[in-house]
């Protein structure tokens, strides 16, 4: 059984953890796979959105610690490298994915699972999904881009009595926060990504991977002006800006090619 399934539909990639018995928790192998076909479908001009799901009834539980024990207790350094050799690409990728990234939030969502969800563009989730970051309870710290991501989308103060309490958030509360983009009736988070990843997909998805370029930069405000002037210059010279004018003084609706 794969661990990561991967299907292609009308320019929209949807990869999902497939772990259900596990919760979809994080092996290496399974990270492996991800940040490899993640890498590859930055670079595919075939898919234009993704989503990010889970299998079964979870989204992912985070790292896989009974492995991850294992291999500590055998004296194996993998554990000590996944973060620089796993997560921070995975993170990366999605972040800078050069097209959205829509995350289904089907389940639960823990630790590095949670962050994944974090680092994408929107997310979807069900009523009876939660969020937990429980680095703490395992002595650790925050991984998988979550110190970074989390304070943008809840504030600084929320997002630390998150980590250093580790208490689960619920569907609802993280709607009302700004965690999720909208939450939906358990077992459609998935039908909605797709259907919000398919309308992104016809969409400027040029446009969207400047926008997601200017909205990732950290820094002073003259310097994120350098980076949106940059940007918009870029986007101003695709065919879609080009098409997207000539629809409006037309008074017709754009198709747009991502070019």
């Amino acid at each position: 059984m794969s661990e990561l399934l991967v299907e292609d539909a009308e320019g929209v990639r949807t990869l999902t953890l497939n772990r259900p018995d596990s919760y979809n928790s994080l092996t290496v192998s399974l990270k492996e796979r991800l940040r490899d076909v993640l890498a590859e479908t930055a670079a595919d001009d075939r898919v234009r959105a993704v989503v990010l799901t889970g299998a079964g009834k979870a989204f992912c539980a985070g790292q896989d610690l009974k492995e991850h024990a294992r291999l500590l207790a055998e004296g194996d350094p993998a554990p000590l490298k996944t973060v620089e050799l796993h997560y921070n690409p995975i993170v990366e990728s999605i972040i800078g994915m050069p097209k959205p990234v829509v995350a289904a939030v089907n389940g639960m969502a823990a630790g590095a699972g949670a962050s994944f969800a974090y680092a994408c563009d929107l997310r979807v989730a069900a009523a009876g999904a939660r969020f937990l970051m429980a680095f703490a309870n395992v002595g650790l710290s925050a991984d998988s881009g979550a110190s970074w991501t989390l304070p943008r989308l809840i504030g600084r103060g929320r997002a630390t009595e998150m980590m250093l309490l580790a208490q689960p958030v619920d569907a609802a509360e993280a709607l009302r926060i700004g965690m999720v983009s909208q939450v939906v009736p358990d077992g459609e988070a998935l039908s909605t990504a797709h259907a919000l990843a398919r309308t992104l997909a016809s969409g400027p998805t040029a446009a969207y991977a400047a926008i997601k370029e200017a909205l990732a930069f950290s820094g002073a405000l003259s310097a994120a002006l350098e980076v949106e002037a940059r940007t918009q210059a870029a986007a101003g010279g695709t065919a879609d800006h080009r098409a997207a004018v000539e629809a409006f003084v037309a008074k017709r609706k754009p198709t747009f090619s991502g070019r």
